[in-house]
Protein backbone atom coordinates (compact mmCIF):
# COMPACT_ATOMS: atom_id res chain seq x y z
CA UNK A 1 0.00 0.00 0.00
CA UNK A 2 0.95 3.57 -0.65
CA UNK A 3 2.40 4.95 2.74
CA UNK A 4 1.67 8.43 1.77
CA UNK A 5 -1.85 7.67 1.56
CA UNK A 6 -2.30 5.74 4.87
CA UNK A 7 -0.71 8.46 6.47
CA UNK A 8 -2.82 11.12 5.09
CA UNK A 9 -5.91 8.56 6.19
CA UNK A 10 -4.76 8.33 9.18
CA UNK A 11 -7.89 6.20 11.38
CA UNK A 12 -8.45 2.46 10.82
CA UNK A 13 -11.98 3.44 10.76
CA UNK A 14 -11.41 5.06 7.58
CA UNK A 15 -9.71 2.47 6.28
CA UNK A 16 -12.92 0.46 7.20
CA UNK A 17 -14.99 2.75 4.95
CA UNK A 18 -13.20 2.75 2.55
CA UNK A 19 -12.99 -1.02 2.38
CA UNK A 20 -16.31 -1.49 2.46
CA UNK A 21 -17.12 1.46 -0.49
CA UNK A 22 -14.52 -0.24 -2.64
CA UNK A 23 -17.19 -3.49 -2.34
CA UNK A 24 -20.02 -1.64 -3.88
CA UNK A 25 -21.38 1.00 -5.90
CA UNK A 26 -21.63 3.24 -3.70
CA UNK A 27 -23.27 3.60 0.03
CA UNK A 28 -25.40 6.24 1.95
CA UNK A 29 -24.24 7.24 5.39
CA UNK A 30 -26.75 4.91 6.52
CA UNK A 31 -26.33 1.79 4.99
CA UNK A 32 -22.74 2.23 6.16
CA UNK A 33 -23.79 2.48 9.39
CA UNK A 34 -25.61 -0.65 9.48
CA UNK A 35 -22.58 -2.53 8.50
CA UNK A 36 -20.31 -1.18 10.58
CA UNK A 37 -21.66 -0.49 13.74
CA UNK A 38 -20.93 3.12 14.00
CA UNK A 39 -22.77 6.18 14.72
CA UNK A 40 -24.36 8.24 12.51
CA UNK A 41 -22.21 11.55 13.20
CA UNK A 42 -18.55 9.14 13.27
CA UNK A 43 -19.08 7.93 10.24
CA UNK A 44 -20.77 11.25 8.53
CA UNK A 45 -17.56 13.10 10.01
CA UNK A 46 -15.23 10.29 8.52
CA UNK A 47 -16.85 10.54 4.82
CA UNK A 48 -16.50 14.19 4.94
CA UNK A 49 -13.02 14.24 6.03
CA UNK A 50 -12.06 11.67 2.88
CA UNK A 51 -14.53 13.89 0.61
CA UNK A 52 -12.37 16.74 1.65
CA UNK A 53 -9.16 15.02 1.17
CA UNK A 54 -10.28 13.97 -2.73
CA UNK A 55 -10.63 9.79 -1.54
CA UNK A 56 -14.53 10.14 -1.97
CA UNK A 57 -17.07 11.79 -3.82
CA UNK A 58 -20.70 12.07 -3.62
CA UNK A 59 -23.77 11.25 -6.29
CA UNK A 60 -27.50 11.18 -6.01
CA UNK A 61 -28.69 7.65 -6.09
CA UNK A 62 -32.65 7.63 -8.00
CA UNK A 63 -34.96 5.88 -5.53
CA UNK A 64 -38.43 4.41 -6.75
CA UNK A 65 -40.44 6.72 -4.64
CA UNK A 66 -39.35 9.88 -3.10
CA UNK A 67 -36.32 11.53 -3.22
CA UNK A 68 -32.85 10.67 -4.54
CA UNK A 69 -30.41 8.74 -2.10
CA UNK A 70 -26.88 10.60 -1.75
CA UNK A 71 -24.50 8.06 -1.58
CA UNK A 72 -20.29 8.41 -1.24
CA UNK A 73 -18.44 6.38 -3.58
CA UNK A 74 -14.46 5.75 -4.39
CA UNK A 75 -12.83 8.57 -6.24
CA UNK A 76 -9.89 7.36 -8.44
CA UNK A 77 -6.87 8.61 -5.75
CA UNK A 78 -8.14 5.69 -3.41
CA UNK A 79 -6.82 3.11 -5.90
CA UNK A 80 -3.18 3.16 -4.27
CA UNK A 81 -4.66 2.09 -1.16
CA UNK A 82 -5.27 -1.66 -2.50
CA UNK A 83 -2.98 -4.26 -3.99
CA UNK A 84 -1.17 -3.73 -7.06
CA UNK A 85 1.07 -6.16 -8.66
CA UNK A 86 2.13 -4.29 -11.69
CA UNK A 87 3.56 -0.76 -11.60
CA UNK A 88 4.78 2.30 -13.91
CA UNK A 89 7.44 0.25 -14.60
CA UNK A 90 6.00 -2.60 -15.60
CA UNK A 91 4.03 -0.35 -18.33
CA UNK A 92 7.15 1.23 -19.38
CA UNK A 93 8.76 -2.30 -19.97
CA UNK A 94 5.60 -3.41 -21.79
CA UNK A 95 6.53 -0.50 -23.80
CA UNK A 96 9.91 -1.50 -24.34
CA UNK A 97 9.21 -5.07 -25.34
CA UNK A 98 6.97 -3.12 -28.28
CA UNK A 99 9.65 -0.73 -29.07
CA UNK A 100 11.72 -3.95 -29.45
CA UNK A 101 10.09 -6.90 -30.80
CA UNK A 102 6.59 -5.30 -32.65
CA UNK A 103 2.99 -3.69 -31.98
CA UNK A 104 1.76 -7.17 -31.13
CA UNK A 105 4.64 -8.05 -28.99
CA UNK A 106 2.61 -6.80 -25.15
CA UNK A 107 -0.31 -8.53 -26.70
CA UNK A 108 1.62 -12.18 -27.51
CA UNK A 109 3.27 -11.76 -24.07
CA UNK A 110 0.15 -11.20 -21.96
CA UNK A 111 -1.56 -13.73 -23.87
CA UNK A 112 1.44 -16.19 -23.18
CA UNK A 113 1.00 -14.80 -19.02
CA UNK A 114 -2.67 -15.36 -19.19
CA UNK A 115 -1.67 -19.06 -20.73
CA UNK A 116 0.46 -20.04 -17.63
CA UNK A 117 -1.77 -18.89 -15.55
CA UNK A 118 -5.21 -20.96 -16.18
CA UNK A 119 -2.63 -23.98 -16.12
CA UNK A 120 -1.39 -23.01 -12.79
CA UNK A 121 -4.79 -22.29 -11.51
CA UNK A 122 -6.64 -25.51 -12.70
CA UNK A 123 -5.61 -27.79 -9.99
CA UNK A 124 -7.47 -25.45 -7.83
CA UNK A 125 -10.58 -25.23 -9.97
CA UNK A 126 -11.60 -28.63 -9.56
CA UNK A 127 -15.42 -28.57 -8.43
CA UNK A 128 -17.95 -31.03 -10.22
CA UNK A 129 -20.17 -28.63 -11.01
CA UNK A 130 -20.15 -25.58 -12.50
CA UNK A 131 -21.52 -23.11 -9.39
CA UNK A 132 -18.58 -25.17 -7.24
CA UNK A 133 -15.79 -24.14 -9.36
CA UNK A 134 -16.88 -21.02 -9.86
CA UNK A 135 -16.96 -20.56 -5.84
CA UNK A 136 -13.45 -22.08 -6.02
CA UNK A 137 -12.62 -19.59 -9.08
CA UNK A 138 -14.14 -16.69 -6.81
CA UNK A 139 -11.90 -17.50 -3.89
CA UNK A 140 -8.75 -18.17 -5.17
CA UNK A 141 -9.41 -14.64 -7.21
CA UNK A 142 -9.78 -13.11 -4.00
CA UNK A 143 -6.57 -13.98 -1.95
CA UNK A 144 -4.81 -12.27 -5.22
CA UNK A 145 -6.37 -9.01 -4.47
CA UNK A 146 -9.30 -9.59 -6.94
CA UNK A 147 -11.74 -8.47 -4.15
CA UNK A 148 -13.35 -11.35 -5.97
CA UNK A 149 -17.17 -12.90 -4.95
CA UNK A 150 -19.57 -16.00 -6.22
CA UNK A 151 -23.04 -14.29 -6.58
CA UNK A 152 -26.13 -16.11 -8.03
CA UNK A 153 -28.78 -13.24 -7.35
CA UNK A 154 -31.27 -13.46 -10.67
CA UNK A 155 -31.97 -10.03 -9.97
CA UNK A 156 -28.08 -9.19 -10.44
CA UNK A 157 -28.23 -10.81 -14.17
CA UNK A 158 -27.59 -14.48 -12.70
CA UNK A 159 -25.33 -16.45 -11.96
CA UNK A 160 -21.66 -14.20 -11.86
CA UNK A 161 -18.16 -13.71 -10.58
CA UNK A 162 -17.79 -10.33 -9.72
CA UNK A 163 -14.83 -8.32 -9.23
CA UNK A 164 -14.26 -5.31 -7.55
CA UNK A 165 -10.50 -4.78 -7.79
CA UNK A 166 -7.63 -5.60 -10.41
CA UNK A 167 -4.06 -5.89 -8.76
CA UNK A 168 -2.79 -4.87 -12.80
CA UNK A 169 -5.45 -1.88 -12.93
CA UNK A 170 -2.66 0.42 -14.79
CA UNK A 171 -2.55 -2.71 -17.59
CA UNK A 172 -6.32 -3.53 -18.01
CA UNK A 173 -7.11 0.28 -18.80
CA UNK A 174 -4.05 0.86 -21.22
CA UNK A 175 -4.27 -2.84 -23.12
CA UNK A 176 -7.93 -3.85 -23.79
CA UNK A 177 -7.44 -7.09 -24.74
CA UNK A 178 -6.28 -8.33 -20.68
CA UNK A 179 -10.50 -8.10 -20.60
CA UNK A 180 -10.49 -11.04 -23.71
CA UNK A 181 -7.59 -12.88 -21.88
CA UNK A 182 -9.48 -13.09 -18.50
CA UNK A 183 -12.85 -14.35 -20.38
CA UNK A 184 -11.01 -16.72 -22.06
CA UNK A 185 -8.72 -18.15 -18.77
CA UNK A 186 -12.63 -18.30 -17.08
CA UNK A 187 -13.94 -20.03 -19.79
CA UNK A 188 -10.96 -22.72 -19.38
CA UNK A 189 -11.23 -22.87 -15.82
CA UNK A 190 -15.22 -22.62 -14.92
CA UNK A 191 -15.35 -24.97 -18.34
CA UNK A 192 -18.24 -23.19 -20.03
CA UNK A 193 -18.99 -19.70 -22.17
CA UNK A 194 -18.31 -16.42 -19.98
CA UNK A 195 -19.64 -13.55 -20.58
CA UNK A 196 -17.26 -10.38 -19.24
CA UNK A 197 -18.69 -6.65 -18.70
CA UNK A 198 -16.57 -4.12 -17.56
CA UNK A 199 -17.43 -1.21 -15.17
CA UNK A 200 -15.34 2.34 -14.96
CA UNK A 201 -16.81 5.24 -12.88
CA UNK A 202 -15.43 7.50 -10.84
CA UNK A 203 -13.00 5.78 -8.42
CA UNK A 204 -15.31 2.00 -9.38
CA UNK A 205 -14.06 -0.91 -10.77
CA UNK A 206 -15.71 -3.75 -11.86
CA UNK A 207 -15.47 -6.83 -13.85
CA UNK A 208 -18.22 -9.28 -13.63
CA UNK A 209 -17.78 -12.56 -15.43
CA UNK A 210 -21.64 -14.44 -16.38
CA UNK A 211 -22.15 -18.03 -17.04
CA UNK A 212 -24.59 -20.51 -17.14
CA UNK A 213 -25.01 -23.11 -14.55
Amino acid sequence: MNQQILAEIGRTQRLEILNTLKRTRGLSVNQLVARMHMSYMGIKQHCLTLERDGYLDTWRRPQKMGRPEMVYRLTRRSHGLFQADSNAFTLELLDSIQEIHGPNAPEKLMHNLFERKAEQLKPKIKGETVEARAKELAASRDQEGYMSQYLSDPNEGGPQILECHSPIMNLVEKYKFIGKFEQDMFEKLLQVPVRREETWTSGLFEAAFYFAI
